[in-house]
C-alpha cells in the first residue's frame, strides 16, 4: 500500500537527497567559495543515484522485502557519501586557514534516520502479514 508512513519517510529521502544538497552548501573553502553539490560530479551523481533508489523502492511497494533491501543499499551509498564527506574534511592538509564545514555534510544522516524509520515501519508491517498469515 502506497498510503504507509514508510512511503513518507522514503519520500523524505528522496526530497532531501535529490533536492536540498543543491541549494544547501556542502563546505566553504577557505577563499570563501562556496561548495554546493552541482560543483562536484561524484557528489551530484551519489545524491541523485540515493535519491532514485527512494523513489524505486517507493514504486516497490507490493514486495516488502525487495523494498527493505533497496533501503539498505540506500543506507550504504548514504554511509559512502558521509565517509566521503568525513575524508575530505580530515583530508585538508596544509592549508594556512581553516575551511568551513557546510549544512550540507549532514544530510546523509538525515538520509540515514529516515531510511531507517521506514525499515522499521516496512518489518513492522512484514510481521502483521506472517502474523494474519499464521491464523488461517
Amino acid at each position: 500500500m502506497i498510503q504507509r508512513i514508510q512511503t513518507i519517510y522514503m519520500l523524505l529521502t528522496a526530497v532531501v537527497s535529490g533536492l536540498l544538497p543543491f541549494w544547501v552548501n556542502l563546505w566553504s573553502e577557505p577563499d570563501g567559495t562556496e561548495i554546493y553539490a552541482r560543483n562536484e560530479i561524484l557528489v551530484s551523481v551519489l545524491f541523485y543515484g540515493a535519491a532514485i533508489l527512494a523513489l524505486v523502492a517507493i514504486v516497490q511497494y507490493k514486495n516488502r522485502k525487495n523494498q527493505f533491501v533497496l533501503n539498505r543499499l540506500n543506507m550504504i551509498l548514504s554511509l559512502f557519501l558521509l565517509g566521503f564527506f568525513v575524508y575530505r574534511s580530515l583530508n585538508i592538509s596544509g592549508e594556512t586557514s581553516v575551511s568551513e564545514k557546510g549544512i550540507g555534510m549532514l544530510i546523509p544522516v538525515f538520509s540515514i534516520v529516515f531510511l531507517v524509520l521506514a525499515n522499521r515501519a516496512i518489518k513492522k508491517d512484514e510481521d502483521l502479514v506472517k502474523s494474519v498469515d499464521r491464523l488461517r
